[in-house]
């Protein structure tokens, strides 16, 4: 669901960053920043200025205003009138160029914000972009333990009860750290990108049954919580019966993707057994994780080797 930012929170938060100052268009501060038509709310789509394929915040540098000022009159009011017609989120004047007297009041009577920097074009879009992927993105809510497993996000998921939270308390004792506890929240930051936090009220706090809520700062110490992480690997625990346990691949294990936000995201399922030190298991498959990504697989490997002994003997 769109998150409701509006054009007034984007000023408000770039305000020093770009020595922003607001214009015109004082009307428009309640527009909403989440574009029409599905389009992927993180998309700002901040860029120059474009009158064929027009951005929803147009970004004017010395470029496109010497463009409009080598139009002739009828031209240049054409393309100011074509300007405002598409009703942009807003209007960003960046190096310092000065906006058109004969467009201020067409953005005033549209309620079109138009703001002024003493910045460039480009560092002016950076910024924008970097507002919708940090407060626009698309976010989701899943259930389980998000923590920092040998510095990779490592999400923990499984039934309830079926022994996360303890599973949590384990590894934070074995040097790693908690994001969140029961309802992590994701978001799309990047194509390829999910980041995960935690929601204020959760934050710090494990829930470990038996022992009740526990503050892993207070007890661990400021670096066993981290604020955010990229989520690269989920771990599922399930239990499973001797007919499913007989099942699974014992070469590649329990290896798959899920999708998360549109991100295929790897992930490892790991029996729940007695006897089983879970802890071990879930570092052991970061570290195998993290040889797959500099291209070493185990598996293949050793299908390689005993290949080789088979065409020696």
């Amino acid at each position: 669901m769109p998150h409701p930012i509006r054009v007034q929170d984007l000023f408000g938060f770039l305000r020093d960053r770009l020595t922003l100052d607001w214009i015109a268009g004082s009307g428009g501060g309640s527009r909403p920043l989440t574009p029409p038509g599905g389009e992927d709310p993180a998309r700002i789509v901040a860029g120059p200025l474009n009158l064929i394929h027009p951005n929803h915040v147009q970004v004017i540098g010395p470029a496109e205003a010497e463009f409009l000022e080598g139009l002739s009159a009828a031209e240049r009011t054409r393309a100011l009138n074509q300007l405002v017609g598409y009703r942009p989120t807003a209007l960003v004047f960046a190096d310092g160029v000065e906006p058109p007297a004969d467009l201020l009041p067409l953005a005033e009577a549209q309620d079109i914000p138009v703001f002024g920097t003493p910045l460039p074009d480009h560092q002016v879009i950076d910024n924008l972009q970097y507002f919708g992927s940090l407060f626009l993105a698309r976010k989701t809510t899943l259930h389980g333990v998000f923590l920092e497993v040998l510095g990779m996000g490592v999400l923990l998921t499984g039934d309830a009860a079926v022994g996360k939270s303890e599973l949590a308390l384990e590894l934070i004792s074995r040097g790693n750290r908690l994001i969140a506890d029961d309802a992590p929240e994701f978001s799309r930051i990047a194509p390829d990108i999910i980041s995960g936090s935690c929601p204020p009220l959760l934050r710090d706090f494990l829930e470990v049954r038996g022992l009740g809520i526990l503050n892993i700062r207070a007890m661990f110490g400021d670096s066993a919580i981290k604020r955010t992480k990229y989520l690269r690997l989920i771990v599922h625990m399930k239990r499973m019966t001797p007919d499913e346990l007989a099942g699974m691949d014992r070469l590649a294990g329990g290896g798959c993707t899920t999708d998360v936000l549109g991100v295929q995201i790897p992930m490892v399922t790991v029996p729940v057994a007695p006897g089983r030190n879970l802890a071990i298991l879930v570092e052991s498959a970061v570290r195998n994780h993290l040889l797959k990504l500099e291209g070493y697989d185990a598996v293949e490997a050793f299908v390689k080797r005993q290949e080789r002994a088979l065409q020696q003997q």
